[in-house]
């Protein structure tokens, strides 16, 4: 205790004035940077549709340019910069915040789901109908943020790893996205216009909106740099900030209430903008290396909030000097930010070894007797013929076992015929699906002896998603086999990413899906930036399909999934003894002689293909792949000859039962398989953190 109390007096006696007289590079750092968000802004406004130059902005200022010009900076131009400037400064000193806070650097407004939170609570507001003022809305958006991150903090624990909150906020968020998603499906009238807003928007129309969320962006920087000295000292161990009369719970609590106020400042102006407060914070920590006043909270975070200007304004300069400016207009300014963000992410996967730690403890399972296992796949194989038949007499129309009947002997009524056309292609691509994406999360989790891996989590299933999207975009007619193809490509390019940057570590748990939630976001951003440049209707086409939507599909676009899976089932069949050594260790294979290297890649080219023919086939689903082997584990022990049969029994009718109730519950309007699924497997992964909790 006594070397702590020493450290503490040092932190609070031994950095004054003297130090900081000696260190004269900061004023130079910050002078810096203020003078660099300046010239961002500057050229911001000069940046547009209209010809409307420097010399015509100074003009404005200055009070000598027409009523044209003069509005076109005032009403556009200048509120878009000051937007740029507040929210990347709000978002900078927030992740500034949460991060000393939490002594993790993985922490952001974006990884404890705080974004999501709040743009969930906006837009339920928004569809509702209500109009607030800015103040109020900005309140609504606070409450939903403190929510997720208070749920994001219990779940992962008091003494959270880094990477632990990550995933429990990436989850969470990803649930969050999907309720968003589903609001947006069924109210789109008064959600118009609210995709675009959600991918991260600066636009702003005038400054009405500025000047009433100004205060209380004020408010949570000052509050946190009030709270800078209690950070400082929290930063060397709770004992230490105890010792020393630090009320530390109230800290926390203070100081997530404040990031959480800045982030909603944020989102009520711009929507989520993704990843700024991530990435501002890590810029700081590397000024420090030649500023070690920056190590400071009080001039830190205040630091980070100029850095976040930066990296907001500058992802807007470049998008609008790359672009051409009518095209610029309609690209939101979070894209950008969303893949430098995944990249960022990726790296602080590779360079951290602390994400090499485990975050899960082995799953508890009983052993099966052999009747007990016969009783598990009678019941789902029960339960599958209950799901599809259910699935075909019901929907926006409800048929009986009669009219099915006629059909299959064509001698149905046409409105009946024309109704089972189309509704027996979708559900065979909903069974073959999610049986494909199971069986696929099992054959990935064994390879890489992570219970958390799936394709969704993986990034495998985002870039099957975006090459579909950029298809399905640019050739409206293509069919199911080329649709698979360029869902293919996009899949193998991401599984060639995501493996090939975790090979050399062995592909570690927590690495790999650091890297693959990086790839998810960077294919993400890609398919909003492709839906955004394209023509309206195929958009709408394209977002349909993204919500794991089974509309429209025909019997050939069942047949590539049929095959793959039909192929992919015999062949970990056949390899099933490997696959349980692979599962067990790394060392076990390799003394009975099993190629280790070669039947990992294999296990995971398969994979990868299962994913894509699945997404091809039914759009984006997550977490099947998750969800399926761990409960076909839980139900018949982790012999592999028993555990694929059964996942791909409970993933096929997941899919199935996410299916139906999209197209039944809420007829004539539907939810994609996608959504509700995601609803789904959401809670349940982190539930699987909870209970492996220490």
């Amino acid at each position: 205790m006594s070397a702590q109390l020493s450290k503490v007096a040092e932190v609070s006696t031994a950095v004054p004035a003297l130090r900081i007289g000696r260190d004269r590079t900061a004023p130079i750092l910050v002078t810096g940077l203020i003078g660099l968000v300046t010239g961002l802004a500057v050229i911001n406004m000069c940046q547009g549709t209209a010809g409307v130059g420097a010399l015509q902005v100074w003009d404005a200022f200055t009070g000598n340019s027409s009523r044209t010009v003069t509005s076109i900076v005032f009403d556009s131009r200048a509120p878009r910069a000051l937007a740029g400037v507040l929210v990347g400064f709000c978002l900078g000193a927030a992740g500034a915040g949460l991060q000393r806070v939490s002594r993790n650097v993985l922490v952001s407004p974006d990884t404890l789901a705080v974004s999501n939170g709040a743009y969930l609570a906006v837009v339920v507001t928004t569809i509702t109908g209500l109009s607030l003022p800015f103040i109020a809305s900005t309140a609504v958006g606070l409450a939903g943020g403190l929510a997720a991150a208070a749920l994001v903090l219990a779940l992962a624990g008091r003494q959270a790893s880094p990477v632990r909150l990550v995933l429990a906020g990436s989850a969470l968020a990803m649930g969050l996205g999907s309720v968003i998603y589903a609001l947006l499906q069924f109210y789109p009238k008064q959600a118009q216009g609210l995709y675009q807003w959600g991918q991260g928007s600066i636009s702003q129309d005038g400054f009405p909106g500025l000047g009433q969320t100004l205060p209380l962006a004020l408010i949570g920087l000052i509050g946190l740099i009030a709270l800078a000295h209690r950070l400082d000292v929290l930063a060397l161990g709770d004992d230490a900030a105890r010792a020393v009369g630090v009320p530390v719970a109230s800290t926390r609590v203070l100081v997530v209430a404040m990031a959480c106020l800045l982030a909603a400042v944020s989102v009520t102006l711009a929507g989520p903008i993704g990843f700024v407060g991530l990435g501002a914070p890590a810029v700081v920590r590397f000024l420090a290396r030649t500023s070690s006043l920056l190590v400071k909270a009080r001039l830190g975070i205040p630091v980070a909030g100029l850095v976040g200007a930066v990296l907001v304004l500058g992802s807007d300069v470049v998008l609008r000097a790359v672009l051409p400016a009518d095209t610029a207009v309609t690209v939101p300014t979070g894209t950008v930010t969303s893949l430098v963000g995944g990249a960022a992410l990726i790296a602080v996967a590779l360079t951290r070894r602390n994400t090499l730690r485990s975050t899960t403890s082995p799953e508890r399972l009983r052993i099966v007797s052999r009747r007990g296992f016969t009783a598990v796949i009678a019941v789902l194989v029960a339960g599958l013929v209950a799901i599809t038949v259910a699935a075909v007499l019901l929907g926006d129309a409800t048929l009986l076992g009669g009219d099915v009947i006629n059909w299959v002997q064509s001698r149905a009524p046409s409105g009946i015929t024309f109704i089972l056309d189309t509704r027996v292609p979708r559900v065979l691509a909903a069974l073959l699906a999610g049986a494909a994406l199971a069986l696929a999360g099992t054959l990935v989790q064994a390879a890489t002896r992570n219970p958390l891996a799936e394709p969704g989590v993986l990034g495998i299933s985002g870039g099957a998603s975006l090459g579909a999207v950029v298809l399905v975009t640019t050739v409206p007619a293509a069919g199911g086999w080329a649709l698979s193809g360029a869902a293919f490509a996009g899949a193998t390019a991401a599984a060639a990413l995501v493996f090939g940057l975790t090979a050399k570590s062995g592909f570690a748990e927590n690495r790999l899906v650091l890297v693959g939630i990086g790839t998810s976001t960077i294919t993400g951003a890609l398919v909003g930036l492709v839906i955004t440049l394209t023509d309206p209707a195929n958009a709408a086409k394209a977002l349909t399909w993204l919500s794991g939507s089974t509309y429209g599909r025909t019997l050939p676009d069942a047949l590539p999934v049929a095959i793959m899976l039909t192929l992919g089932a015999a062949f970990a069949i056949a390899v099933h003894s490997s696959i349980d050594l692979i599962a067990l260790d790394p060392d076990t294979p390799r003394l009975l002689g099993v190629r280790l290297t070669r039947q990992r890649l294999a296990l995971l080219v398969v994979g990868a293909l299962l994913s894509a023919v699945a997404v091809a086939a039914a759009g984006t689903i997550v977490f099947v792949g998750l969800v399926a082997p761990h409960a076909a584990r839980a139900l018949v022990g982790r012999r592999h000859l028993r555990v694929i049969p059964t996942a791909v029994l409970l993933g096929a009718c997941l899919v199935a039962l996410a299916d139906l109730i999209g197209r039944w519950v809420i007829a004539p309007s539907q939810l994609g398989a996608g959504i509700t699924t995601s609803l789904v497997g959401a809670p349940y992964f982190l539930y699987l953190l909870l209970r492996s909790r220490t």
